[in-house]
């Protein structure tokens, strides 16, 4: 697919997925079912990951999509990204109050109004619920972790690589801050050499996440002058403005502050991930070798093992 530099190239990527069956529209922006030969190479791309992160021993967790509320309250999320958050809400009355939802729903109404908050809120990071269970003292050496789940942002856009809902591989050190920054560097590079692995056109640029609000800018700026975060890009869109198809970061000690994840020696203990978004993996994939995965290089189906 052709990529101006004006990334206009969005509507194109979208409507030629939809037109080739490979998403499924619903109705809602960046809400899309997935056929099963897309889904092919999302999970193609998930057993790369765990064949080349095998011999670090990691733990192998995997968690819900929901966070339980009180721990998330305990964390920054709310007050630097209120606008990606998803709250999950349902009905708690009884008979008149069923009443009154139907009631309302019947004749138009914000029949929502009718619904209490429960315990859970959408996972917005696939690392979340693992900083509330590493609580207490670690290993010696640290800890390895490899966590795969669905997320949920709510920024709905017209741009298929920006979605609603989609699936991240993380993997996750939890250690000294030495341990950390070189699992961090680490799959800077290990990425980059993933990614090229399959003639995607990689590279690693130094980013932020996106601070909500005023405070926000400080955050940002801070985030990019201490270099905690790393994206690797692909042109999928845009030639002018590519892709985060994985990012790698540092967190300090900003969870373990939270919940008291200490090193073996008893200091607060360090983080740091990667995280690989599976269907942007695969939308530049095919963005790049075309829509047909049989008619992609041979290097490339035999790396994912698609033949």
């Amino acid at each position: 697919m052709h990529l101006s530099e004006e990334g206009d190239g969005a509507d194109r990527l979208r409507l030629a997925l939809f037109d080739a069956g490979l998403l499924l529209p619903t109705g809602v922006r960046g809400v899309y079912g997935r056929a099963g030969a897309f889904e092919d190479v999302v999970v193609a791309f998930d057993r790369l990951v765990d064949r080349l992160n095998k011999p670090l021993r990691t733990d192998v967790l995997r968690f819900p999509p929901m966070f339980p509320r009180a721990e998330y309250t305990c964390m920054s999320h709310v007050h630097n990204f209120p606008d990606l958050m998803g709250s999950v809400h349902s009905f708690t009355g009884g008979e008149r109050e069923h009443r009154e939802l139907v009631r309302k729903l019947q004749d138009g109404e914000d029949w929502t109004t009718e619904l209490s908050p429960t315990e859970v809120m959408l996972l917005p990071a696939t690392c979340y619920p693992l900083y509330p269970t590493a609580r207490g003292d670690l290993p010696a050496g640290g800890r390895m972790v490899d966590l795969q789940s669905w997320v949920f942002r709510h920024e709905p856009s017209d741009d298929p690589t920006r979605l609603q809902a989609f699936r991240m591989h993380e993997l996750v050190c939890l250690g000294t801050p030495e341990q950390a920054l070189a699992h961090r560097d680490h799959w800077i590079e290990a990425g980059l050499e993933l990614l090229r692995s399959l003639d995607l056109p990689v590279e690693a640029v130094v980013a932020n996440d996106p601070f909500f609000g005023r405070g926000g800018r400080l955050s940002k700026a801070t985030q990019r002058e201490q270099a905690l975060k790393y994206e690797l890009v692909v042109p999928v869109t845009s030639a002018g403005k590519p892709t985060a198809v994985a990012s790698s970061n540092l967190h300090l000690d900003a969870f373990s502050k939270t919940f008291e994840i200490r090193t073996d020696g008893g200091e607060p203990a360090h983080t740091s991930c990667v995280g690989f978004g599976l269907e942007r993996v695969a939308m530049a994939l095919f963005a790049t070798h075309g829509l047909r995965p049989a008619a992609w290089p041979t290097a490339v189906r035999t790396r994912l093992d698609l033949d």
